[in-house]
């Protein structure tokens, strides 16, 4: 590549934004490198712990915080967004209430993001090496130590929020993370402020309290964590106030107000797929391994496998309302040759159990009730 004059790079770095939007990308921005307050952040974090058994935060060191030691001779990054909001699906809201459906974290009811984002940023690097010839870069999607919050917050594209998650004040947070880190000096655009307030929504309605204080949140807590990362048995301790989640969890995010401003996924690949925004859970946990991994091709959620699909249902099944149809479905897999799956149903049978004699279809209802419910409803401070 040949040198470029400042008002040359000043022009690249205009035109690679227009690009960027025309292949799906709702905004982009360019970052320094210098991630040091965002770096002893993250080391505090991993020092209490806060990772859980998700090792890989820890082992790649200070690579994650620093992009040059990851990929040598970066000097900028570009930071870019695609709104993932899955248009015309169920209510969030109305399907956390409603026992008997199962509840996915509307990132993942679509298509992988991570191909998606990676694919479009690939095409954009290619543009760029069109324009000023062979240049140094790597492109990531939530698929190497990269801390994309925040190099998105360097670049302009919003501040982390309370709940930690990426927040703008025009578009909410239902977006996905992409990166190209690159040794083109482009100007860097000036950094996000904050905007969170004294609003304490996230907090307060946190199944499980996981966000332990404002912008800290313990992992070991987090229903994500533990439908997603945890490989082994959930606490038993959590199983109750995941109610009918059993992939993620978007709570904070659904109260959040600046959520009020997101914007439908433009992106096709974002619909939801094979009813996923408002399934059944005794439909879904009928799923022999064949049929988890022909509807979950091209998902996020095939990463779990089977065994801690059925893992998290069987907890979901225990949360639902007494019935003799979820009674059923748990007895079909109380002899499963997985351990995990076998003692997360013994114990949802057990919860079926003590829910019998108050159960819908012998007398009153006796579901468990949504952690924080009617949170929705809830008068907030508003954000500054």
């Amino acid at each position: 590549m040949t040198l470029l004059t400042e008002s040359r790079l000043a022009e690249l770095a205009a035109a690679i934004k227009g690009w960027g939007q025309e292949l799906g990308f709702r905004q982009l921005g360019i970052a320094g490198i210098n991630l040091s307050e965002h770096e002893a952040h993250l080391l505090d974090w991993l020092a209490e712990r806060f990772h859980g058994e998700m090792d890989y935060m820890r082992r790649h060191g200070t690579r994650r915080s620093r992009p040059a030691e990851l990929v040598p001779g970066t000097v900028r990054v570009i930071s870019a967004r695609m709104d993932y909001w899955p248009p015309e699906s169920a209510e969030p809201w109305r399907v956390l209430r409603d026992s008997d459906k199962a509840y996915v974290s509307r990132y993942a009811v679509g298509r992988d993001y991570h191909k998606v984002v990676r694919r479009r940023l690939q095409r954009l690097a290619e543009r760029i090496i069109e324009a000023v010839g062979p240049l140094g870069y790597r492109v990531f999607s939530d698929s190497a130590p990269v801390l994309e919050k925040a190099l998105a917050q360097r670049a302009g594209l919003g501040w982390i929020g309370k709940h930690s998650n990426l927040l703008d004040r025009r578009a909410g947070s239902w977006f996905f993370l992409g990166e190209i880190y690159l040794d083109v000096p482009l100007p860097a655009d000036k950094p996000a402020t904050a905007h969170c307030g004294r609003c304490t929504a996230c907090l307060d309605v946190c199944p499980t309290r996981a966000i332990v204080a404002p912008y800290r949140v313990d992992a070991r807590r987090c229903i994500s964590y533990h439908t997603i990362e945890l490989r082994g048995p959930i606490p038993p301790e959590f199983r109750r106030a995941m109610g009918n989640r059993i992939y993620g969890c978007d709570d904070c995010q659904l109260v959040c107000p600046w959520n009020r401003f997101a914007r439908p996924a433009t992106e096709p690949d974002f619909r939801a797929r094979h009813g996923l925004d408002a399934p059944d859970l005794v439909a879904l946990f009928a799923w022999e391994e064949a049929d988890f991994l022909r509807r979950t091709e091209g998902s996020a959620i095939r990463r779990i496998g089977h065994e801690r699909w059925l893992r998290n249902l069987a907890v979901a099944l225990g949360n639902a309302p007494a019935s003799e149809r979820a009674i059923a479905a748990l007895r079909a897999r109380a002899a499963h040759p997985s351990a995990l799956v076998a003692e997360h149903v013994a114990w949802a049978l057990s919860e079926q159990a003590g829910k019998r004699g108050r159960g819908p279809w012998l007398g009153a209802s006796c579901g468990t009730p949504l952690a924080g419910g009617g949170a929705d409803k809830r008068r907030f401070n508003r954000p500054r």
